[in-house]
């Protein structure tokens, strides 16, 4: 919710739409134009670290964004340091049954989908097709959004 209205206060300072990323448009974002990255920026468990804050590296701690190698799109941590909020109500099994082109998720539901991962989090959960979910009104230290223009 924080985020939503954060995304608001910033269309109505500049005139333009903002808006969170949806689950697809995160994913192949963090998987550098839809390559089969095991991580963002890397297939290599070894360059893992060059790529990403975790419990390896992170010292309990966030860190500023992109002290890290970028992506392939030269898109900064998009794996660990903090886990992201994107637009789409989470649904377990939603990419079994959505469309394959630019899936929107679910019109409604009780929690919306994470993604990315965080400093406190190792290599596995921090894969690119890995995923988690909160409440809206969740908040904590660990997570943070990605902010998409519209228009």
């Amino acid at each position: 919710n924080d985020a939503q209205e954060f995304l608001d206060k910033l269309g109505r300072k500049d005139g333009k739409e903002y808006r969170l990323p949806t689950e697809a448009e995160w994913e192949y974002a963090a998987r550098s134009n839809g390559k089969k990255e095991r991580f963002p920026g890397t297939d290599n468990d070894n360059e893992f670290g060059d790529y990403a804050w975790y419990t390896g590296n992170a010292d309990k701690k966030t860190h500023p964004v992109g002290q890290k190698k970028p992506n392939g799109l030269g898109l900064y941590d998009m794996s660990g340091n903090v886990w992201e909020w994107v637009q789409d109500w989470y649904e377990e099994n939603y990419y079994g049954t959505s469309p394959k082109d630019n899936p929107k998720g679910p019109e409604s539901g009780e929690y919306r989908v994470l993604r990315g991962a965080a400093w406190s989090c190792g290599p596995l959960s921090a894969r690119t097709s890995s995923r988690s979910y909160g409440t809206p009104d969740d908040w904590d230290s660990l997570r943070g959004f990605r902010v998409v223009r519209s228009k």
